[in-house]
Parts: C-alpha cells; sequence; structure tokens
C-alpha cells in the first residue's frame, strides 16, 4: 500500500511543503509516482520519514540527519537504540516520546507493522522545519545569517560529516568538564568556549565574543537548544552559557 503526500502530511503532523522539501534535498524521496506525476509513499518511506522526524525532534540539523541515515553501514535498529539513550535524559513532555521509540523498537524486533497513525502520533503536529522559516524571519537581514546560508549552500555532505564530527568533539569536552566538576568560570572551560566560538566562524559564520555570549543566553532561554544540550549532558546548556560569558569578559 502506499500513501499520498497529503495523506503522509496529516499521517506525520508536518506540512506537505515540508514533504516536498525533503524531497528535494534528496532526504526523502518517494519510492513511487502515479500516472500523473504525483509522489506516492510506501511503507519503507514512511520508516524513514519516522527516523527523520526522530531526530529532527532531537535538535539535528537536516544536514546531520542526511549523513546519519544515508550510512551505509547504519543499522535501523541501531538508529532507533541511538534515539532512545538520547530520549532517556530528557524529562517530562518527552517521556511520552521516549515511550514511543520503544513501541518503535518493539515493532521492529517482533516484525508488527505498524499503522502510519501508530508511527507519526508521537509527534503531536511537530513541523521541524518550520524553524527555519522562524531562523529566517529573526535573523535573515543579518550578515551572519547571510554568512552561514552561503557557506552551507558550498558544503558538501562529506564537509557536514567532517564539521559534525568536529563540533561534537567541542561538545564532549565541554559535557567532561562539567562531568569532573571543573568550574565554568576555569581557564579550562574558558579555553573550549573560545575553540567552540573559533569553530563557528571558522566553519559557519563571524561570531565575536558579543554574539557568541548571545548564543549562550539563547541555549539556556530557547527549550529547544536547551533540550539538545541536556541531551548530551543534564546542566550542559547552563554550563556552556556561563563558560561562554566567562571566556567574552577574559578577553573583552
Amino acid at each position: 500500500m502506499s500513501h499520498s503526500v497529503g495523506q503522509v502530511a496529516a499521517f506525520a503532523g508536518i506540512t506537505v511543503r515540508t514533504l516536498h522539501h525533503y524531497d528535494e534535498i534528496g532526504l526523502l524521496v518517494p519510492s513511487e509516482r502515479n500516472h500523473a506525476g504525483h509522489r506516492r509513499y510506501g511503507e519503507d518511506d514512511l520508516d524513514r520519514l519516522q527516523q527523520i522526524l526522530f531526530y529532527r525532534r532531537l535538535g539535528f540539523p537536516l544536514e546531520e540527519v542526511v549523513v546519519l541515515l544515508d550510512d551505509p553501514g547504519a543499522d535501523p535498529q541501531e538508529h532507533l537504540r541511538r534515539q532512545h539513550d538520547l530520549l532517556r535524559t530528557r524529562i517530562g513532555a518527552l517521556q511520552e516520546m521516549a515511550a514511543a521509540v520503544e513501541h518503535a523498537m518493539e515493532a521492529r524486533r517482533m516484525n508488527v507493522r505498524l499503522t502510519p497513525e501508530e508511527k507519526f502520533e508521537v509527534f503531536g503536529g511537530f513541523d521541524p522545519d518550520a524553524y527555519a522559516a522562524e531562523a529566517e524571519r529573526r535573523w535573515g537581514g543579518t550578515d551572519a545569517y547571510q554568512e552561514s546560508q552561503r557557506r552551507a549552500a558550498a558544503c558538501t555532505k562529506d564537509d557536514w560529516k567532517r564539521l559534525t564530527g568536529e563540533f561534537d568533539a567541542i561538545h564532549r569536552k565541554v559535557a567532561d568538564l562539567l562531568a569532573q566538576g571543573v568550574a565554568a568560570e576555569s581557564e579550562a572551560a574558558m579555553d573550549v568556549a573560545e575553540e567552540h566560538r573559533r569553530f563557528i566562524s571558522d566553519s559557519y559564520y563571524d561570531c565575536g565574543h558579543e554574539m557568541h555570549t548571545g548564543l549562550g543566553e539563547m541555549y539556556v532561554a530557547d527549550e529547544r537548544f536547551t533540550a539538545t544540550y541536556e541531551a548530551i549532558r543534564p546542566g550542559l546548556a547552563v554550563y556552556m552559557r556561563d563558560a561562554m560569558l566567562a571566556n567574552a569578559l577574559r578577553h573583552m
């Protein structure tokens, strides 16, 4: 059985435009077209969309999702296991999401086919790519936004894979300092915060110390960013903000 783009959008609680965008960038290309050329999505397509939305809800940008899902050595079960581990660090509203991942894992293990509604009910109408429009509204007129867009357009999949690995390594350094009880105002924490700022400047856009402290505040003020860092280590969002501020004060 296959489903139309409108049906899939309704199942997943996202827009038809989002599905069109996923098709255009090669993230989710429907496996069928009808005689009129309209998109038709099969069961494998729905499974891939489920994985995309799990990762997007966890805060992964689209370019990282492409790398994760197109890894030839990736195991679908391992995707679910990784997502489950991340989700178990969340609290409150995300507990329902963790239960949904467990449901998907059990269904795959027992070879039980979930209905389209069951696959996507957990997302509750969450459309992650609505945030792309929000970002353009909030920062579209800034030089930093324009520069980040130019650099992003020039990146290949290998570039994104390398950048993702390097950025993740910096985040792990910060998380390790937090785990060791090193103060956010320490030289070690400030040095990693400076490495974080320079990475952004070298890879995405010119990020001065004042802008960097603004990012730190956003990591705490915006629950979407907070959830991403809390998934790495509880307390990391606040720790990063404090280290970024201390580093800025040291240089200013």
